[in-house]
């Protein structure tokens, strides 16, 4: 056998045992059960409450014109105007994201002749642009008025608010904390049910989680411009979580 020969076969052994290795490395046994005992599987959820410390919505600026860069141009003017009514307002500039900025042809209706049959295709009669930036408002007693303020600043496009946790993590571990309370006191139903007790727990897997109210409101600059500041109220927001518990029963 030739040295270049027995230079592969070395090598091939090699990478044999490595994958074997590797392979053997990855394989992690479940728990084991003691004989005579028994697996119980439960879920429970938990809920926490929180008054809401951020609201967070969409503005924006949507312009038409006859070319798109006059469009464009428009909307830029429009759009720095809110920008600095919204860091008037006292938001800072790191809650103010660009969400979108577009600029799309506005078709009108596809010529016609005398009988009302369509003879060519859609005509393009405009442009349409838009830029939207999401904002954090975190004073969540000024979201009306930083909302007509805005549309007074030329803003035509308004959504929201989604209120929300700036820091959910606390609401989370107690809803963590309630689920686990409720998957315990299940499998001592169960296993006293059965004459049995609850030994430990073998596994614990976890989903669901914070969930941000959706957005409930939309308006136009229209019906925006005149009168008391928008009326919101922030209500509360729930915090979940579900748990997935695994016990091991036994006398």
């Amino acid at each position: 056998m030739t040295n270049a020969s027995t230079s592969l076969l070395l090598a091939a052994a090699l990478a044999a045992t490595s994958a074997t290795s590797a392979t053997a490395q990855t394989v992690s046994p479940g728990p084991v059960v003691a004989p005579g005992n028994a697996v119980l599987t439960v879920s429970a959820d938990g809920k926490s409450t929180r008054t809401p410390d951020l609201a967070v919505f969409s503005a924006g600026v949507t312009t038409q014109a006859k070319t798109a860069s006059a469009a464009l141009s428009e909307n830029a003017e429009r759009m720095n105007a809110v920008i600095a009514a919204l860091k008037a307002s006292g938001i800072a500039e790191r809650d103010i994201q660009t969400s979108n900025l577009s600029v799309n042809p506005v078709y009108g209706q596809p010529r016609a002749d005398e009988n009302g049959n369509v003879t060519g295709d859609p005509v393009i009669i405009g442009y349409q642009a838009t830029n939207q930036v999401e904002v954090k408002q975190r004073k969540i007693g000024n979201y009306g008025k930083t909302i007509d303020t805005l549309v007074n600043a030329g803003a035509n496009q308004v959504s929201g608010p989604s209120f929300q946790l700036d820091e959910p993590d606390a609401a989370s571990d107690e809803a963590r904390i309630e689920a686990m309370k409720k998957a315990r006191a299940r499998a001592e139903l169960y296993a006293k049910a059965a004459g049995l007790t609850v030994k430990r727990i073998l596994t614990i897997s976890e989903s669901g989680g914070y969930a941000p109210q959706p957005m409930v409101m939309f308006a136009r600059a229209e019906k925006m411009m005149a009168g008391a500041p928008s009326p919101v109220s922030a209500g509360e927001v729930q915090v979940a979580a579900n748990v997935t518990v695994t016990f091991e029963l036994g006398q």
